[in-house]
C-alpha cells in the first residue's frame, strides 16, 4: 500500500514530466517553422517581425520550463520537508486555534509561499518583457501592485476564510460553503470591475467623436444597449493590447486597452467590440459561471471528505486532531495535481465560445474580414506564437490559434444578426 506522500511524489513527477514534454513539443514545433514565414502568415507579417515573434516565443518557453521545475521543487520541499507542520504549529502556539487565528495563519503561510516566485516574476517583467519592448512598468509600480494585491486579498480573503471555517461545524457544511462561495463569486463580479480594477488602472469613457458613434451604433444594432465603452490605460504597464468583457446585467462593461485603440482601425475596433458583445449575447458568462460553480461544488465535497479523514492529516505529518484549516491548506496546494488534467476540457469549452463570438462579430459586420484583420494585427503586435503545437495549445490556450479562427470564419458565411 503506497503512502500518501509516495502518491503525492508520483503525481507531482508525472505532472512535471508532462508539462516539460509539452513545452518541448511546442519548442520543437516553433523551431520547425522558424526558418521562414509560413505561407499562411506572409500576407500580414514580415520576416524580421516573424523572427522576433519566434525569439519571444522561445524565450517565454525557456522561462516557462524554469518556472515549472522551480514550482514543482518548491511544492515538493514544502510538502516533504516538514515545513508546513513546523510553521503551522509554531504560529498556532503563538496565535491560538480560534477561527480568527486559523484564518490569519493560512494567510501568513500563503504569503510566505508566494515569496519564492517573486524573482522569476521580476525577471519576466523587467528582463524578458523589456528585451522585446513590451514592459512599460517601473519597479515602484510593480511593487505597489504587489502591495495593493496583498492588502485587497487580506481585506477580502480574511473574512471569507473566517466564514468558511465557522460553517465547517454545520451538518453538510460543504453545501453551505459552496452556496456562500458561489454567492461571493457573483458579488465579486460586481465589485471587481467597479471598485478593485480602478485601484490599478484608470478607466475613462471613450471620448466623443466618430469612433464612439460607430461603436455605440454597433452596440445598439446588436441589442447590447451600452451606456458607455471604457478605455483602460493598459500602456501604463505593458505594450500588449487586449479587450475584455466583465460584469453582468446593468453593471456589464466592455473595456478596450488604449494600446488596442492605437493599433487598430475603426472598422477593426468594431469587429473586436462585436466579438465581446457576442460573449454577452450568446450567454457565455452564465455558462462559464455555471461550470465554475459545478467545479466549486465538487471541490468542496472532496475537501469535506478529506477533512473528515485522519489519514489525510497524518499522511502529511500533521496530528490526527489537527485544525480543519490544515485541510484547506493542503487541498489548495495539491489540488493542482488533479485540475491540471482538466485543462483541455475547460479550454475546449472556452475555445468553443471564442469561435461563437467570432461568428457573431462576422454576422454583426456582415463580413469576417475586419475581425481577421484585427486578429492578425494583434498577433503581430503582441508577437504571438503563430505555430504552437496542437497538443500544447489544448492544455495552455483558452483561445483558438489564429489559423484556426481564420479557417472557422471563412467556412461560415455571415448572416443577419437578430437582436
Amino acid at each position: 500500500m503506497y503512502s500518501i506522500l509516495t502518491i503525492f511524489i508520483i503525481l507531482l513527477v508525472i505532472k512535471l514530466i508532462t508539462e516539460l514534454w509539452l513545452d518541448g513539443l511546442n519548442r520543437k514545433e516553433v523551431l520547425n517553422n522558424a526558418h521562414s514565414v509560413p505561407d499562411a502568415f506572409r500576407e500580414f507579417i514580415d520576416p524580421p517581425t516573424y523572427d522576433k515573434s519566434v525569439a519571444y516565443t522561445l524565450a517565454k518557453n525557456q522561462l516557462s520550463k524554469i518556472e515549472t521545475v522551480f514550482d514543482a521543487t518548491i511544492l515538493a520541499l514544502v510538502i516533504l520537508s516538514g515545513f508546513l507542520p513546523w510553521v503551522y504549529e509554531g504560529l498556532a502556539n503563538y496565535l491560538g486555534h480560534s477561527i480568527w487565528a486559523q484564518s490569519i495563519i493560512l494567510i501568513i503561510i500563503g504569503f510566505v509561499l508566494g515569496i519564492p516566485s517573486l524573482p522569476l516574476e521580476w525577471w519576466d517583467q523587467f528582463r524578458l518583457e523589456v528585451r522585446f519592448g513590451f514592459n512599460k512598468s517601473t519597479l515602484q509600480l510593480w511593487l505597489m501592485d504587489k502591495v495593493k494585491g496583498l492588502l485587497i486579498g487580506l481585506i477580502i480573503g480574511y473574512p471569507m476564510l473566517c466564514i468558511l471555517l465557522w460553517i465547517v461545524h454545520l451538518p453538510h457544511w460543504w453545501i453551505w460553503a459552496f452556496i456562500i462561495s458561489f454567492c461571493f463569486q457573483l458579488l465579486m463580479m460586481v465589485i471587481y470591475p467597479m471598485f478593485i480594477m480602478p485601484l490599478f488602472n484608470k478607466f475613462e469613457p471613450l471620448s466623443e467623436g466618430d469612433l464612439r458613434e460607430r461603436l455605440m451604433a454597433l452596440a445598439d444594432r446588436t441589442g447590447f444597449k451600452a451606456k458607455t465603452i471604457l478605455v483602460m490605460d493598459g500602456s501604463k504597464r505593458s505594450a500588449h493590447s487586449n479587450a475584455f468583457f466583465t460584469g453582468f446585467g446593468k453593471i456589464r462593461r466592455i473595456v478596450l486597452y488604449d494600446t488596442l485603440m492605437e493599433q487598430l482601425k475603426p472598422k477593426e475596433l468594431e469587429a473586436v467590440l462585436a466579438h465581446e458583445i457576442g460573449h454577452y449575447k450568446l450567454g457565455h458568462v452564465p455558462k462559464m459561471i455555471f461550470l465554475s460553480g459545478l467545479m466549486m461544488l465538487i471541490g468542496f465535497w472532496v475537501l469535506a471528505k478529506l477533512a473528515a479523514s485522519t489519514w489525510f492529516y497524518v499522511g502529511f505529518s500533521f496530528s490526527p486532531d489537527s485544525d480543519i484549516a490544515i485541510a484547506f491548506l493542503l487541498f489548495s496546494l495539491i489540488s493542482g495535481l488533479f485540475t491540471f488534467w482538466l485543462s483541455p476540457l475547460f479550454n475546449l469549452r472556452s475555445r468553443k465560445h471564442e469561435f461563437e463570438a467570432d461568428n457573431f462579430s462576422s454576422n454583426a459586420l456582415k463580413s469576417y474580414k475586419p475581425l481577421i484583420d484585427s486578429l492578425r494585427k494583434l498577433s503581430e503586435k503582441n508577437l504571438s506564437n503563430l505555430t504552437p503545437h496542437p497538443l500544447y495549445s489544448r492544455f495552455h490556450y483558452s483561445h483558438p490559434t489564429l489559423i484556426e479562427r481564420e479557417r472557422a470564419l471563412a467556412e461560415t458565411p455571415p448572416h443577419e444578426v437578430t437582436t
